[in-house]
């Protein structure tokens, strides 16, 4: 690709967010798996452990802007409550 000046760097800054986001996501994502995973299982305090760890993480990528704020609030609300209903 030739491009110049100005919008070489946006190119390379653009690649290298755009490589940076997709790993925050496919780590946010595997962790929803393990908080799930132990939804099914009935296991109470893995999932609440597992839970923990995906809120900081989610949390962290909203606040560096791989996810919108309503979607993380959205997206920790649904597994709240399947982690609460195991609990219960």
């Amino acid at each position: 690709m030739i491009v110049k000046g100005s919008a070489a760097k946006r190119f390379r800054q653009s690649e290298k967010r755009r490589i940076r986001n997709k790993a925050v996501r496919s780590h946010v994502r595997s962790s929803e798996k393990k908080v799930l995973a132990a939804v099914e299982s009935k296991d109470g305090p893995e999932a609440e452990k597992a839970f923990r760890e995906y809120v900081k993480l989610i949390d962290t990528a909203a606040g560096k802007g791989v996810f919108h704020q309503n979607t993380v609030g959205r997206k920790k609300s649904r597994i709240a409550r399947k982690v609460n209903a195991v609990q219960a």
